[in-house]
């Protein structure tokens, strides 16, 4: 089948179906979607909240708990030990399917009524802050982490970390600060899209360098200072003079670090010992298209995050082996379909939080169940019988939600089911919004609580440097610098510091933050270029880049002539950064 044009029902905009496409929906059994890529992505995000928590009642134990849901929650929330008991029974819920009503009409009723548990965790120690975590010890405003010991405020894809803090989609990472995209990084400061770098401050896109400060490309270096060389001496002496642990001297380079960040090339995208794949930071995959798919990762569509798995499109959050996707948020397994929360099990339909099931369709809440439907056990001919007969009926008793968009069967979740408000979830933090233009899509809003802080410190009364910081330091209510503006970074307006940073920050030779962790989570977020693609010529020009800032230290392949080679890449056109293809790139770089 050839490609085809259609119109989003969400946007209204057209988007393009492709052949390949086509087929893998034949493969799976469901129609071609109806809203675009991006719509499609945020619809999904809706149903995740990573760092939104309140304080809200267990309505099992009645005793106070952190939780992801507010009071006023459409469903009950419980203690996620008490979740996890045999002190309730999801079949209690169960209920007959009722073909003259929409299926998912039936499946939110479902929804409402079977409780969720107030965080995702699991083998956690220590590490009550936190949320869709596994394996932590000693770590404190954590999110979507697996493996970590005495962390804080590392959010989103952060694996096997250690003594570490605001740390952003890294792995295998030690006593490092303020990085994105590191790996194999120890006592890594202010960097991005490192590879085994140790003891160093604001590098980008270098690899196995030691000892070095603001510099950008490098490969296999020590001692080297915003790209010059020196020696050991020169470099220790040049160092204490940037004296980074003061507040004024980390301005100071990190201005001089972004200047020398725009004067270098960088390649289109980070795709690294992959082959036919379109997208960003995307390692040892085969035939992808999506953003952060890793460790051999194969035939992938409109994805992102996703590791070691096969034939998934839009899917956000695969993992472990996961098979045969399609619509699916944060889901592990064999062919999952237009569902959430997943955790193990195979042919699971229209199903949230469910953990170790097989063949259950439009269940909410099951452990380690099959041939189920709206959380009621059938026989294996019963259920395969009446499975066949729902998708047909949601085809033709589809669900309108307010706005008039149609559900039918293969579309995900609509949006008006999602249990949070779109600036609650990380929709907001990949496709920033404001109040106005979500609900005009139809996303629900959630006005910020009201703070009324008393503070006792402005940020520019903090101690400049690092060591004239007292210990009463963690009595002070701190504001954020972003208190008094309209940032649109949910700023908290202020915060306040716990003993592990204080003596991170000494350790680590750092001067104290100005901005609250959310301001700070949002900053490191605005480094990594959007979910988005554009198509783009390479700006070598020749001798020089495009714009004749960057002069190329070899001749390349298309001589004197500008370089031929298009690629999409998450750089828009109108960006300032000199993006070069992977053989221009590699010939000044490597």
């Amino acid at each position: 089948m050839t490609s085809e044009i259609k119109q989003c029902q969400n946007c209204r905009q057209n988007f393009t179906i492709e052949s390949e496409d086509f087929q893998f929906y034949e493969k799976v059994k469901v129609p071609p979607p109806t809203w675009c890529p991006e719509c499609r992505t945020i619809r999904r995000f809706l149903f995740r909240n990573e760092r939104t928590w309140y304080r809200r009642i267990c309505d099992a134990t009645q005793e106070a708990t952190l939780s992801m849901f507010t009071q006023d929650a459409p469903f009950p929330v419980y203690e996620l030990n008490y979740w996890k008991s045999d002190a309730w029974d999801p079949f209690s819920y169960g209920r007959e399917v009722d073909f003259s009503l929409p299926f998912l009409d039936q499946w939110k009723k479902l929804f409402h009524a079977v409780p969720e548990p107030n965080l995702a965790q699991k083998n956690t120690v220590n590490s009550e802050y936190s949320n869709y975590v596994l394996n932590l010890k000693n770590c404190y405003f954590v999110a979507s982490n697996d493996t970590a010991e005495d962390c804080a405020y590392t959010f989103t894809f952060v694996l096997n970390a250690r003594n570490c803090l605001d740390a952003h989609i890294s792995r295998d990472i030690e006593w490092s600060y303020e990085v994105v995209d590191c790996y194999k990084a120890n006592k890594l400061r202010f960097s991005q899209s490192c590879e085994g770098c140790v003891d160093s401050w604001f590098l980008y896109d270098c690899r196995n360098c030691t000892n070095c400060v603001g510099c950008v490309g490098l490969r296999n270096k020590q001692y080297c200072i915003f790209n010059e060389q020196y020696t050991r001496e020169e470099y220790l002496t040049k160092l204490k003079e940037l004296n980074l642990g003061s507040f004024s001297g980390l301005t100071a380079a990190r201005l001089k670090f972004e200047e020398l960040k725009l004067r270098i090339p960088r390649k289109f995208a980070a795709i690294i010992q992959s082959t036919d794949v379109v997208g960003d930071d995307i390692k040892q995959s085969r035939n992808v298209r999506g953003f952060v798919i890793r460790s051999n990762s194969e035939n992938v569509r409109y994805s992102y995050r996703v590791s070691d798995s096969k034939d998934l499109w839009d899917a956000f959050v695969s993992w472990n082996g996961s098979e045969l996707h399609y619509e699916t948020m944060a889901c592990s397994g064999q062919r999952i379909f237009c569902s959430a929360l997943i955790y193990g099990g195979s042919d699971v339909s229209y199903s949230y939080n469910c953990f170790d099931c097989q063949d259950i369709f439009g269940c909410v809440g099951l452990r380690n169940k099959q041939y189920c439907i709206l959380n009621k056990q059938y026989s294996k001919e019963k259920y395969l019988t009446l499975r066949e007969k729902i998708i047909a009926h949601m085809s033709e008793m589809p669900y309108t939600d307010a706005r008039g968009i149609v559900y039918r069967y293969g579309e995900f979740f609509p949006i008006e089911l999602s249990p949070f408000a779109y600036n609650e979830t990380i929709a907001q933090d990949y496709f920033p919004s404001n109040e106005e233009s979500a609900r005009k899509f139809g996303y629900s809003w959630r006005d910020r609580e009201k703070r009324d802080y008393k503070i006792t410190l402005k940020p520019d009364s903090l101690s400049d440097h690092i060591r004239d910081v007292k210990d009463n330091i963690l009595n002070e209510t701190i504001a954020c610098e972003h208190a008094e503006t309209d940032c649109g970074e949910q700023c908290a307006t202020a915060f306040k510091m716990v003993p592990m940073e204080i003596q991170f920050y000494r350790k680590m030779d750092l001067p104290l933050p100005r901005l609250c962790p959310s301001c700070r989570h949002y900053g490191r977020v605005k480094l990594k270029n959007p979910l988005r693609l554009w198509h783009r010529k390479c700006t070598c020009a020749g001798a020089k880049s495009g714009n004749g800032v960057y002069t190329n230290t070899i001749s390349h392949f298309h001589s004197s002539n500008h370089c031929p080679n298009e690629f999409e890449t998450s750089y828009a056109p109108e960006r300032p950064e000199i993006v070069y293809c992977e053989a221009c790139y590699n010939a000044e770089v490597v």
